[in-house]
């Protein structure tokens, strides 16, 4: 961000020795139970790309807002939840419900845009936004996500959309796919009957492993 004035600068990640793990894939496949009991187990901060106050608009930004308008709300929420993972990782380590990958393979599942298009208006801010120590991508059966969507308590609008308009799930899975192909820090893992704890566990192990 050199040729960015000096507010515009990210903060200094001061705390980058401390993982920062982010979980990323369709609603309902289970990064939030998995976030609730990585922050447990790693004793760390918990964060959703919309982040308070974000998180309070998107309804709103949804229903009202055309589609650039609305990227640029998205964009906004994951250049503040970069903030806030710099300044969490300054005491340990940060888990994230959704980052970057899920600003881009939402966004062009919902409007029919090409990821290249997405990513494109997304590129000059890449060097603002914090860097993952590893983005687990989680996948199931499309069975077993719609399934899990029909069964949950909190859905959203976004999510009884994912069941009722025609190719949505399928252009989200497919884009998430492309998404990670593309992404360094990436690893998939399947949920299909894994109980969150099991796969708790695996990431522990798995970051264990890479700070040996």
């Amino acid at each position: 961000m050199s040729t960015f004035p000096s507010p515009y600068q990210p903060l200094h990640d001061e705390g980058a020795e401390h993982p920062f793990v982010v979980l990323e894939g369709v609603s309902g496949v289970g990064k939030s139970t998995l976030r609730k009991l990585l922050v447990q187990r790693l004793g760390a901060t918990g964060i959703h790309t919309l982040h308070r106050p974000h998180g309070n608009w998107s309804s709103h930004v949804n229903t009202m807002l055309r589609p650039l308008p609305q990227f640029a709300f998205y964009l906004s929420g994951a250049l503040h939840a970069s903030d806030a993972v710099r300044q969490a990782r300054a005491v340990g380590p940060v888990v994230a419900d959704r980052y970057v990958s899920s600003v881009i393979a939402c966004h062009a599942a919902v409007h029919r845009i090409g990821l290249e298009h997405v990513a494109k208006l997304l590129e000059p801010f890449r060097a603002y936004l914090a860097t993952p120590t590893h983005t687990f991508y989680l996948r199931c059966s499309e069975k077993t996500l719609r399934e899990r969507l029909a069964g949950k308590s909190d859905r959203t609008l976004d999510d009884t959309e994912l069941i009722e308009v025609p190719t949505r799930l399928e252009r989200l899975a497919a884009n998430f796919e492309a998404v990670a192909r593309q992404d360094p820090t990436a690893v998939w893992l399947n949920t299909e009957e894994k109980t969150p704890g099991i796969l708790a566990d695996w990431i522990f192990t798995r970051l264990e492993a890479g700070s040996a």
